[in-house]
């Protein structure tokens, strides 16, 4: 057995393809360009909205096919189509498009020294939150967060990634004699596509990550090589520049954000007194959180964005009705935002309750639970400015309701919504304070929180009447079952019987019913009718029902003091996250409290379930919410938290080595700027004025005009470029050869300007451009690019980027070989903050 060596990068044969276009039918059959276009103009002028067919009668035959004028003209114009899908301009303005679709609604307009200020900012952040980062787990290297994994904690057939060689899977760990040496040393072996590979155990504790996937299953595509690292390189190089752009989304909101001012809240005695009837003593971390909400709110004109992760019944409702007084007692409007409509309707009894001293302002609730009628009342009191506070799900977020002045919104339980939603969330990150509840963050919450791109308050210290829930896992049995409930049920309490599953709940029913036939059971789930839904929940708040067997809808909120027994069935279908939180809702009184865990034979559940328990196991103490979402990380993984795209990419390394990837990119964020250059001041030294042929320019009417349009629309920006380049051909059809060579040396002059090049010069077979990017940048560039042929002509030297190419081209060529070049180099900008 071979010891684990780095492996040479032995690249590919460069291979270019050429393709020879085989001469197509409509080749055969010419039109005059002087006659098409004066018949063209003729036409336009009698009819704009139609484009000339021609009439002429003259046939080409072959093999006894006839083909007239009329089929001739349907083949162009079908020809005009497909170039106009696959001419190199379209191409770009596509990918500009979909660009400017997903980044430019929220990119800030700022200068260089502007963004120098707040990029500070976030590097001042970023210190305050990695020296939070202190626990077991965390080691630092070089000021830079690891997810290294122990070897002694792998497991024979643990996948497991090696940065320089790749995915391999783990043997074992023992003693072997190393070459030239009698002492024997412990080494750990890898199992890799084409061969083991062994390597010593101190070396693979600096070298070796887990291999995680977001959607919880641990197998890779495939194993990598030893004898060819070059695919795991690429598929390195491929996440690292997701990261990148990841990283700089992140960054553009969160400057975005500090772009943004509002008038800081005023303090009013009136604050006090509300804060007054809290019926509780504050715990250190609570009245802690409070002055960081008070502290955003009212001193700093910047608007907030804190999280607040305090376990269950910690107090972080608390927390947030002063935040909502604050900001209503201002004039201001209030959303609160929850999952589930159980626990919107509990927030807002809450809210209501809490509110009630003061008359003027209203509170409303927005559900499905409303009619139509009464739904149009709100939405219409909403839109007045009548309703201070707002409470409902996700149709809060709709296009139709319409705020008059909101300045808040809370957020309970973001992991609990999906994607769009969440994007939605983000969205008013940049406009409005946002202050976010959650027992369990979601790791980009967790990591955003503790690297500088939020603030974050932790609320670990239980009220004082808290008393542990004890919990018991194990497998599932009747007896057990019905010896818990008893028990509840004697001491005069509730119970709570979770299933994953809607499926499930009848015969539950029934088995209940059975053992305990003069005790009021109901069932609750999502899918019921909303008044049913309604009535069982108040029912059971009330104390008339003694049984509630239910699907995780009560996995957030429900604060009810007397059910003080949870059992969970088939506990392995559950995340992590999700039976904490199903476990916080008994112990809320003083009474000791008891959660059941059971699951099928052990034999039948996966490694992910078996660790997932273990994991709650270890977490029964108090508190522990947020040192549990640091395990469930590693565990679960994040699925779609970083959005679909970016679920892929990590696929490419594995969770932990992404997040690794992740700390670094957030670390140096300011190293991967591009300072753009006026476009005025671009040089472009290579001599070509395409003349457009005397037809075309008599076309167009007024050429000059036209031109003029283009050059502003060039300096403006690549935007405004790539519409007028659209207009242009829907009013005019595609543009001959000349034209398109003048539209592409704008295009070159606007692509280098946004890319820090201030001049473009060919001398011989060489292309030199004379820029202002870093080392660095141009790498993260090069990285990006997709074009081989591209990428490995180009090197940086001294502020230069140049290419030598195999042989001199003519000047046309040339141009399009730079705006190839160019394009590939412009699609690397949404991973880079341009400053």
């Amino acid at each position: 057995m071979a010891s684990l060596l780095p492996v040479p990068d032995i690249s590919r044969p460069l291979v270019l393809k050429l393709s020879s276009s085989s001469p197509s039918l409509w080749t055969l059959f010419t039109v005059d360009s002087s006659f098409l276009y004066k018949h063209v103009h003729k036409q336009r002028r009698n009819n704009r909205s139609s484009f000339p067919l021609l009439t002429t009668q003259a046939v080409y035959t072959q093999g006894g096919v006839s083909i007239s004028s009329l089929d001739t003209h349907k083949f162009a114009l079908k020809r005009e189509k497909v170039e106009l899908e696959t001419d190199a301009i379209s191409i770009l303005n596509e990918r500009i498009r979909r660009e400017h679709g997903k980044r430019e609604a929220t990119r800030p307009v700022m200068d260089s020294q502007e963004a120098d200020k707040y990029i500070q900012l976030v590097k001042e952040q970023q210190q305050r939150g990695l020296q939070k980062l202190k626990g077991d787990r965390e080691r630092k290297e070089g000021g830079v967060f690891s997810y290294k994994v122990d070897p002694y904690t792998l497991r024979s057939g643990d996948y497991v990634v090696h940065k320089k060689v790749g995915v391999g899977r783990f043997v074992g760990i023992k003693f072997d004699v190393p070459k030239g040496s009698t002492e024997p040393i412990e080494y750990a072996f890898i199992e890799y596509a084409d061969g083991m590979a062994k390597l010593p155990v101190k070396q693979a504790a600096r070298m070796l990550y887990r291999y995680n996937l977001p959607n919880e299953s641990r197998k890779p595509r495939t194993l990598s090589k030893l004898s060819d690292t070059s695919v795991w390189e690429r598929r390195k190089v491929k996440g690292k520049v997701a990261i990148q752009k990841m990283v700089v989304d992140l960054m553009e909101l969160y400057l975005h954000r500090l772009k943004q001012r509002r008038p800081p809240y005023p303090k009013s005695p009136a604050m006090a007194e509300f804060a007054a009837q809290f019926p509780y003593k504050p715990t250190p971390d609570q009245k802690q959180a409070f002055i960081d909400v008070e502290k955003d709110l009212t001193g700093r004109e910047t608007p907030m964005d804190r999280l607040i992760c305090g376990d269950v019944g910690f107090g972080k409702t608390e927390v947030a009705l002063r935040a909502i007084f604050c900001v209503v007692s201002a004039g201001k409007q209030a959303m609160v935002l929850a999952p589930t409509i159980v626990l919107a309707k509990q927030h807002f009894d809450v809210i209501s309750e809490r509110f009630s001293k003061y008359p003027s302002i209203k509170v409303g609730l927005l559900s499905r639970f409303q009619t139509k009628a009464e739904k149009e009342e709100h939405l219409k009191m909403i839109k007045k400015g009548e309703l201070a506070i707002i409470v409902g799900t996700h149709s809060l977020l709709g296009s139709r309701v319409v705020y008059n002045n909101l300045g808040l919104l809370v957020v309970d339980e973001e992991q609990r919504f999906g994607v769009k939603q969440k994007e939605k969330i983000a969205s008013f990150k940049t406009s409005v304070d946002v202050l976010t509840l959650s027992a369990t963050p979601i790791p980009r919450t967790l990591y955003l929180a503790l690297t500088g791109f939020r603030d974050a308050s932790l609320i670990s210290t239980p009220p004082p009447e808290r008393v542990p829930i004890k919990t018991h896992l194990s497998a599932f049995g009747k007896e057990k079952v019905i010896a818990a409930i008893q028990y509840e049920l004697d001491r005069g309490g509730q119970v709570f019987y979770v299933l994953p599953r809607i499926k499930g709940l009848e015969i539950v029913m029934d088995f209940l019913e059975q053992s305990f036939p003069d005790v009021d059971i109901a069932i609750a789930h999502g899918k019921q009718y909303s008044k049913q839904l309604e009535e069982t929940m108040e029912k059971f708040a009330q104390g008339d029902i003694k049984i509630l067997i239910c699907t995780n809808i009560v996995e957030s909120g429900l604060d009810i003091q007397n059910a003080n027994t949870i059992i969970i069935q088939d506990v392995q279908q559950f995340g992590l996250a999700q039976l904490y939180q199903l476990r916080g809702r008994v112990g809320r009184a003083d009474k000791e409290a008891y959660a059941y865990l059971f699951y099928p034979d052990k034999s039948l559940l996966s490694d992910q379930a078996l660790e997932r328990l273990a994991a709650l196991e270890e977490c029964r103490e108090l508190g522990q919410g947020f040192q549990l979402a640091e395990r469930d990380m590693g565990i679960r993984g994040f699925g779609t938290i970083f959005g679909e795209q970016q679920t892929g990419d990590v696929g490419n390394v594995g969770i932990d080595l992404f997040f690794e990837m992740l700390f670094e990119s957030l670390s140096k964020v300011e190293e991967h700027r591009v300072v753009s250059v006026p476009y005025q001041s671009v040089q472009i030294d290579i001599s070509i004025n395409p003349r457009l042929p005397s037809e075309y320019i008599y076309y167009l009417e007024n050429p000059m005009e036209i031109i003029n349009e283009a050059e502003k629309a060039a300096e403006k920006d690549i935007w405004s470029l790539v519409q007028f380049t659209e207009n242009l051909r829907r009013q005019h059809g595609k543009e001959p050869y000349s034209m398109e060579i003048l539209l592409k040396k704008l295009y070159v002059r606007r692509m280098a300007a946004d890319l820090g090049i201030s001049r473009i010069y060919a001398s011989g077979k060489m292309v030199g451009m004379e820029t202002n990017i870093s080392k660095r940048v141009f790498k993260l560039m090069t990285d990006s690019m997709t074009s081989d042929a591209h990428r490995n002509s180009l090197l940086f030297e001294e502020d230069q980027i140049k290419a030598e190419l195999l042989l001199e081209l003519p000047r046309e060529q040339l141009l399009n070989w730079i705006f190839q070049c160019l394009a590939e180099l412009h699609a690397s900008l949404p991973a880079l903050i341009k400053y």
